[in-house]
């Protein structure tokens, strides 16, 4: 297959770019499941952009600038700030996303950890699903620019350095999981919105889709990938067996929730100034603190204090899914614990989106712009993937490629089918428990050793048994995930200080020296 843009992933990012790049060119679409299901659709708080009489860009650009500890980039900041409210409006006015307004018509906008004012556009408690669902709508009525193949993958990133060439990208190799067949589709540019990789870890809000496979690809191809020590740990996540990665969102602390030990002690006056409003990364370790001291299994977010009538028109969803365990959020507090949720580390990219590969373009969760730093400031997320999706759109209209005639097609050698998926399936939870226990929440320089030796043996085990057997959309995930655990441990051990999401009991303390990018490329980071 021949088009224009490939763009690897069906969220925000990947889907906004599809309908401003449709303007001037064909457009594939692979996601790995239902194009539903990306880290957009479970999205809960809502957009973050300048839209109140009371507030303003430089408020938020310095509130970002805090949250970031020192790692943000000032020009990306700027950026993202001074167009969101452009993308805000094109969302609501031109794609048809309902957001929630005051009887005015006014934006209702909320406030989340961080933020100095209400600056947060959402559509009740599942702004995620609204946009989606809306930039999903578009795309289906621009189905003759727009194709989209769901159910496939992308295996390896195609460059013209395998043909002689400059490391060009000029397509990629995509499996297809209902043929089993692995297919070559080449474009004049690739685009990587493959979201998160919150399934490197043990818990997670991630879908099950969040494997890091854009950031694994584009460092197997040599791009630069940068700040993956900078994992956030969402302070909030439903503890329930029946609740697997459901988000409590951040927007409840907004409205005046209350974190709560089980004897209904409030705690987190002891660890920030801003209390329940504090940064997802302090809060966080607030309560993993908290659970280690009491050895509790879970802390509570209580909304009972709360008038009911207001909890179940603001939280919908949430109150629903909560009665539906049997927790009455009105009157009853709900138990939550941290979870893996958003990498600020991703492939480096400039102000347009575009990777140090020519024609590599990443964007959305998978791309390290500068906006985060060191830790994200809440729903700026959303933000950065309409920003760099637009710009990229705009950037790669001129992407031009001198690609091989004869593209060589996708070959499997001796591979035989396996009868040991048992390997892949243990393999994967070995992976997840080593990384929540040793590069998690909070570090130290003996746990990322350990990490370091024992990340290689798994790696080597995946790679002796990638190569002898059939690919499946399992042991695929499982070696781009293997690459990005590598990364962030490696990442880690490069920084030995306490900054952000980067916690080191043996560092606790900022090193001047430190503020900079960590930045790894294949030859002088973890071999692929």
């Amino acid at each position: 297959m021949e088009t224009d843009y490939l763009v690897l992933g069906s969220g925000l990012a990947g889907l906004y770019f599809a309908l401003q790049a449709s303007a001037h060119g064909r457009v594939v679409v692979v996601t790995k499941r239902a194009p539903t299901e990306a880290n957009t659709q479970y999205a809960q708080g809502g957009v973050a952009s300048v839209l109140g009489p009371d507030d303003s860009a430089d408020r938020h650009i310095e509130d970002t600038l805090t949250v970031g500890d020192g790692l943000c980039h000032r020009d990306a900041v700027e950026l993202c700030v001074k167009a969101g409210p452009e993308h805000i409006l094109r969302l609501a006015n031109e794609l048809g996303v309902d957001f929630d307004r005051d009887d005015a018509g006014h934006f209702s906008l909320g406030r989340e950890g961080g933020h100095s004012a209400r600056r947060i556009v959402h559509a009740r408690d599942a702004t995620g699903a609204a946009i989606q669902n809306a930039l999903l709508s578009r795309t289906a009525e621009r189905a003759e620019r727009i194709t989209v193949l769901d159910d496939h993958m992308a295996v390896d990133l195609l460059t013209t350095a395998k043909y002689g060439g400059p490391n060009t990208v000029f397509g990629a190799y995509i499996y297809d999981q209902k043929t089993h067949e692995v297919k070559t589709i080449t474009a004049r540019a690739v685009v990587l919105a493959t979201g998160g990789a919150g399934k490197v870890y043990l818990y997670t809000t991630n879908p099950d889709v969040a494997t890091g496979d854009g950031v694994a690809m584009a460092y197997r191809v040599g791009a630069r990938v940068a700040n993956m020590e900078f994992f956030q740990f969402h302070p909030t996540c439903l503890y329930h067996p029946a609740a697997k990665s459901f988000l409590v969102s951040e927007a409840l602390r907004g409205e005046g929730g209350i974190l709560r030990l089980l004897d209904g002690t409030a705690f987190m006056g002891r660890y920030h100034e801003m209390k329940d409003l504090a940064p997802r990364d302090i809060a966080a370790r607030a309560i993993d603190s908290e659970l280690k001291r009491t050895g509790d299994d879970h802390v509570v977010l209580d909304m009972t204090h709360l008038r009911g009538d207001y909890i179940v028109e603001r939280f919908p969803n949430i109150h629903r899914r909560c009665l539906e365990l049997g927790i009455d959020m009105r009157t009853t507090p709900i138990p939550v614990v941290p979870a893996a949720h958003y990498s600020c580390g991703g492939v480096m990219v400039d102000s347009h989106g575009r990777s140090s590969v020519r024609n590599l373009y990443a964007i959305g969760e998978a791309a390290m712009t500068g906006l985060h730093g060191a830790c994200r400031l809440a729903s700026n997320s959303l933000l950065e993937a309409l920003v760099y999706a637009a710009r990229a759109a705009e950037d790669a209209r001129d992407a031009q490629v001198d690609r091989p005639q004869r593209v060589a097609p996708w070959y499997a050698g001796d591979a035989s089918s396996s009868a040991e998926a048992v390997i892949v399936s243990h393999t994967w939870d070995e992976l997840r428990r080593l990384m929540w226990n040793y590069v998690g929440i909070v570090r130290s320089d003996l746990r990322l050793e350990r990490a370091s030796r024992r990340i290689e043996l798994i790696r080597e085990e995946i790679r002796d048994y990638y190569w002898n057997v059939i690919v499946t959309s399992d042991l695929l995930e499982l070696r781009n995930i293997a690459l990005v655990a590598d990364l962030i441990i490696e990442s880690a051990r490069r920084r030995p200080e306490s900054r952000g999401l980067h916690y080191n009991i043996n560092h606790l303390d900022h090193d001047p020296r430190l503020v900079r990018d960590t930045i790894l490329a294949r030859g002088d980071g973890p071999s692929i």
